[in-house]
């Protein structure tokens, strides 16, 4: 698989653990940055990585910000982009059967080493369900409104 890997200041410390773990899986990696943990605003890097994955077919984003909101909200905006905030292996594994997710984002502060590394697995190994999650995300892709008429 192939990923691309962005932060924010409050994500930084832990980007260079997460590239590692990905390298030793097999994977490739790819740093959008930032280069320091220098204050930097967090949707410019969730925009860098969005377009990133969308330019590259099949590949994937990790997101890291201080709580992973912010960056996976901003990520979201972009169309095409279902950025999951995740912070377990269950969540990030059905962020992927489910919801055909293809950034995984998640908190500096809130999910320590070991919980990361499983996360990753579980996104890795987990592949969408399709069936009665296709429409699901056809409606997301096609950005539906959520007026009255829902029931």
């Amino acid at each position: 698989m192939k990923f691309y890997i962005a932060t924010d200041h409050a994500g930084f410390a832990l980007k260079a653990f997460v590239k590692e773990y990905i390298i030793s899986l097999g994977h490739e990696i790819i740093d959008l940055g930032p280069d320091s943990d220098a204050r930097v605003d967090y949707p410019d890097f969730a925009k860098k990585c969005a377009h990133s994955v969308l330019d590259d077919k099949g590949s994937y984003g990790i997101l890291i910000c201080g709580t992973g909101i912010g960056i996976s909200v901003a990520a979201n905006k972009i169309h095409g982009i279902r950025a999951a905030l995740c912070h377990d292996a269950y969540t990030a594994a059905m962020s992927r059967a489910h919801n055909d997710a293809n950034i995984l984002a998640f908190g500096e502060r809130v999910v320590g080493r070991g919980v990361i590394e499983s996360m990753i697995d579980a996104f890795c190994n987990a592949e969408f369900e399709g069936g009665r999650h296709a429409g699901r995300v056809a409606k997301i892709e096609d950005g539906c409104s959520f007026g009255s008429d829902i029931d």
